[in-house]
């Protein structure tokens, strides 16, 4: 048992080992935890290789993921919460290289190290690129290929 710690029980009971409580803040719906894996919403746990970006208004945060998805979450005093968003969501990415595609456009790719320790790639299309397309995905596909052997992932 640790002496002084300060994290209250409720918030360690929230988190999943074993993640480990580098800060939080209480917010209207519950609480929001920043770990050394995963950043948790109330009940929703985002490991932070999912987490694209954090974004801050005087009214919250508002957490963007991988897949598009937004998360709002109200929370007047986030104290360091910010930082560690920041800091955690960089620290998840290995590389990020901007390849052009065709006139019209190109993507993104961009290798996160996961939980489990594993490299996952993801693409992120410009606006208005169709990343169905076989002909444009088949050009990511080449790109990505690059990338994993130039970098070595």
């Amino acid at each position: 048992m640790r002496l002084f710690n300060r994290t209250p029980a409720e918030v360690r009971a929230a988190v999943v080992p074993p993640d480990r409580v580098l800060t939080y803040a209480h917010g209207p719906d519950g609480h929001v935890i920043a770990t050394d894996r995963a950043l948790y919403l109330g009940r929703l746990r985002l490991p932070w290789f999912r987490v694209d970006r954090g974004v801050w208004d005087e009214e919250g945060l508002t957490v963007v993921t991988t897949d598009g998805q937004e998360h709002r979450v109200p929370l007047p005093e986030p104290g360091r919460i910010p930082e560690a968003v920041r800091e955690r969501v960089i620290s998840s990415i290995l590389v990020s290289q901007y390849v052009p595609l065709d006139a019209r456009g190109g993507v993104r790719l961009v290798a996160r190290r996961a939980e489990d320790g594993e490299v996952v790639w993801q693409l992120g299309f410009d606006a208005g690129l169709d990343g169905d397309d076989p002909g444009l995905r088949a050009l990511a596909e080449q790109a990505l290929e690059g990338a994993r052997r130039s970098f070595g992932i």
